[in-house]
């Protein structure tokens, strides 16, 4: 069966039905995509290396990558297929260097960890056929927080932030992941990151 290699393009959000998120993958060089329905925790896992926010302690995922790399094993490329009910699973290829073992796995915690190895990730044609949407054709199917160069598109800052200084903003970011408030960390690091860019654009 043809495999066909997924780029993640970010986390959808549902701004009315709290705790509801998705992860957005597309073809690579094609506009296919396919919205997989995660948990919270994972959309934070997620988000947190998109955004590459430092947390004091390491994530689940961070963990079993740093488990992997001490014992030698890496993660060959993740499968993400489509079970008769409708749910996502996805299957782990990992290598010790002589043998490669298949392990089935939920599709947002191989995603998670995918992206802090950089692992590709697959699906088949039937999937995207099945489960995908032409972006080009259905603008605005998604609100995106996306993967763009370290930024995240439709953040909204609040009125508070406005007046407050890179420094402040780091050092609320800084607490947020202290406290292990992850997406609060997530948007501070986002706002952060729009606030170098526009000062980095004004003339001199």
């Amino acid at each position: 069966m043809k495999k066909i290699r997924l780029e993640l393009i970010g986390i959808t959000y549902n701004q009315i039905e709290s705790g509801v998120y998705a992860v957005v993958l597309q073809e690579a060089g094609g506009n296919r995509r396919i919205p997989i329905i995660i948990g919270f925790p994972e959309a934070q896992a997620i988000e947190c290396k998109l955004q590459e926010v430092i947390t004091p302690r390491p994530l689940t995922h961070d963990l079993l990558a740093n488990i992997m790399s001490s014992f030698g094993l890496s993660l060959q490329e993740v499968n993400i297929y489509r079970q008769d009910n409708g749910v996502f699973c996805a299957s782990l290829s990992i290598s010790d260097g002589l043998n490669t073992h298949v392990i089935d796995s939920r599709s947002s915690d191989a995603i998670a960890l995918a992206i802090r190895v950089d692992a590709p990730i697959f699906t088949s044609e039937q999937v995207l056929e099945e489960s995908g949407f032409d972006a080009s054709e259905t603008p605005g199917k998604t609100t995106l927080r996306e993967k763009d160069s370290g930024k995240v598109k439709s953040v909204k800052p609040r009125k508070a932030d406005d007046t407050k200084s890179l420094t402040q903003l780091q050092a609320e970011m800084q607490k947020a992941a202290e406290a292990e408030d992850y997406e609060e960390a997530a948007r501070l690091k986002a706002l952060i990151d729009n606030k170098k860019n526009n000062n980095s654009r004004q003339p001199e």
